[in-house]
């Protein structure tokens, strides 16, 4: 019988930070007013100043998708390197962000599914887009960790 409690204790506290858990426009809100420079926008559509990079947070509740992105350069002015370099960067060293081409421009992109998203992983994904960007042309990483490889 003890037992039996125990184990509808842990799972009820399980489950009872699983619903917790769930993220949306609101808490992301809050999340971003406390972590950058300044936050535009509307629920659903941010433009935030973090560091010296300026980016931009869009979600869609209804399919449960949400992304954060800064643009790095015009396409124009990217050599055959970057894009080299930046497929290799999305294997081993952006780690949960990736590089990619869209509208002309290369951009530091965080893609996910928005109810399942942690506090934490917001401000990691935030900082992870921010440093993607900076080294962009140099270790184009988005954290000191690198994926094992060559």
């Amino acid at each position: 019988m003890k037992i039996f409690i125990v184990a509808f204790i842990t799972l009820s506290c399980c489950f009872g930070n699983l619903q917790a858990q769930k993220m949306n426009n609101e808490k992301l809100q809050k999340i971003l007013v406390s972590v950058c420079d300044s936050v535009q926008g509307r629920l659903g559509y941010w433009q935030m100043k973090y560091g010296k990079a300026n980016l931009m947070m869009i979600t869609d509740e209804k399919h449960n998708r949400m992304r954060i992105i800064t643009p790095i350069a015009q396409e124009k002015d990217l050599e055959d390197k970057h894009y080299k370099e930046s497929l290799k960067a999305n294997f081993h060293t952006a780690l949960d962000v990736k590089y990619a081409i869209s509208e002309g421009y290369m951009w530091s992109i965080f893609v996910h599914p928005l109810k399942e998203l942690s506090a934490d992983q917001v401000k990691d994904a935030i900082r992870q887009v921010y440093f993607a960007a900076a080294t962009f042309g140099y270790t184009y990483s988005s954290t000191d960790l690198v994926f094992p490889g060559n």
